[in-house]
């Protein structure tokens, strides 16, 4: 950042007389750590940051931080990597959902002093906001296994199949109606791996705000920042459609309602604001209860007693977020030890980059390094030299 500020990228050089006097000027007209930041990442006389702002700054990440030195030798995964990691910086900090950060934003949230832990800490996993490598494990394999046509874009019929079809179709249709979209960058009826990234967040962890306000949007038929009867029957009545397929003993919309209504206690009796949601504190069983049958029914079936937890002792809770990460990322490297033990001997060719393999050693970067044990005709994200010819696109 000091150096492209200070007019590097064009001589390839910085005196110290360059860099002085940029800093100078920076500190008489930016007087904390917020505005400096984005005085430096910012575009020429620009007081907020887009996305292209981020890119340098987190590949210099990619580039020197020691917990992702497993990656130097696939640099087909630093872009999906870069943009996975400038989502989620833009899913928890532009709160005004404007695609602009500004100083005032960074100085609500807690992004530059996650941005000193990197200095402070070797292994990337353990800094499990914006930039656990984890953490976008998860969500890369997740987007490939939805993208069957790879064609870098997931479209109605690909979302519909997230988790087995657990999201109500009426759900689906008003996050790809433009509720939660923005942009030229926006392609009617698709959804990007940026946009990807911001969905799975929400899905898993509906006590965040910026989730909150995802579902809020979804669920706000008519955008006049209140949920009516109206529309929590238009969502409720496929999931009692959906109860009756199974077989389950459903809960009618009027005894649902009545829950819900004291669930969340609205300030206006029967209408349900943003602010009561955030409020409430149990956003999650909320919109889990119009739109995901089977954590709307595992919330039913839980023993209310059993997540009681002694913040002294157990030290700081995680999010419903980083637990399902967590879940998720033993779960896919359970899935590639059972795939090391099939012989695939016949399957492939003589490999003249085993040597690589041997450094891939960072935690997390056990897919990178199956690639002697993976067939050639599997389309399989495993492998970091499958993609020779293509990449994703942002």
């Amino acid at each position: 950042m000091l150096f492209r500020c200070a007019g590097g990228e064009k001589l390839g050089y910085v005196t110290f007389s360059m860099f002085s006097s940029m800093w100078r000027k920076i500190c008489q007209t930016c007087h904390d750590d917020a505005s400096k930041f984005v005085r430096l990442l910012a575009k020429p006389g620009c007081k907020y940051l887009v996305v292209e702002d981020f890119v340098y700054f987190v590949q210099d990440v990619v580039d020197t931080h020691p917990g992702l030195s497993f990656l130097q030798e696939a640099k087909e995964f630093h872009s999906r990597y870069v943009h996975t990691v400038i989502s989620r910086i833009f899913f928890c900090v532009n709160r005004s959902w404007s695609g602009k950060i500004t100083p005032n934003e960074l100085r609500r949230s807690h992004f530059l002093q996650t941005l000193l832990l990197l200095e402070e800490e070797d292994d990337i996993n353990q800094i499990t906001d914006y930039f656990s490598y984890e953490h976008f494990y998860v969500i890369y394999c997740k987007f490939w296994e939805l993208d069957q046509d790879h064609d870098l874009y997931i479209d109605r019929s690909d979302l519909a199949r997230h988790n087995d079809h657990a999201m109500s179709s009426r759900i689906v249709d008003r996050i790809f109606s433009g509720a939660v979209t923005r942009g030229e960058a926006q392609k009617e009826g698709k959804m990007s791996y940026p946009e990807f990234v911001w969905f799975l967040i929400a899905e898993e962890d509906k006590k965040h705000p910026t989730s909150i306000e995802y579902w809020f949007r979804c669920m706000d038929i008519d955008g006049d920042g209140v949920l009516s009867i109206y529309e929590m029957e238009y969502f409720y009545e496929e999931q009692m459609h959906k109860m009756e397929a199974l077989g389950i003993e459903k809960l009618q919309f009027e005894d649902c309602l009545c829950q819900m209504l004291d669930l969340v206690c609205p300030e206006v009796p029967e209408k349900i604001t943003l602010h009561d949601l955030k409020a409430c504190k149990m956003s999650d069983v909320f919109f889990d209860t119009f739109f995901n049958l089977d954590k709307f029914l595992d919330h039913e079936q839980r023993d209310p007693f059993t997540n009681l937890r002694d913040p002294e002792t157990d030290g700081p809770e995680m999010s419903d977020w980083e637990k399902y990460a967590a879940e998720e990322y033993e779960n896919l490297l359970a899935e590639v030890g059972v795939n090391e033990d099939i012989n695939y001997e016949d399957d492939f060719e003589p490999d003249d980059e085993d040597s690589i393999q041997e450094e891939l050693v960072s935690p997390g970067s056990e897919f990178l390094r199956q690639r002697s044990s993976m067939p050639r005709t599997t389309s399989n994200i495993c492998d970091p030299y499958y993609f020779r010819n293509g990449d994703l696109h942002f």
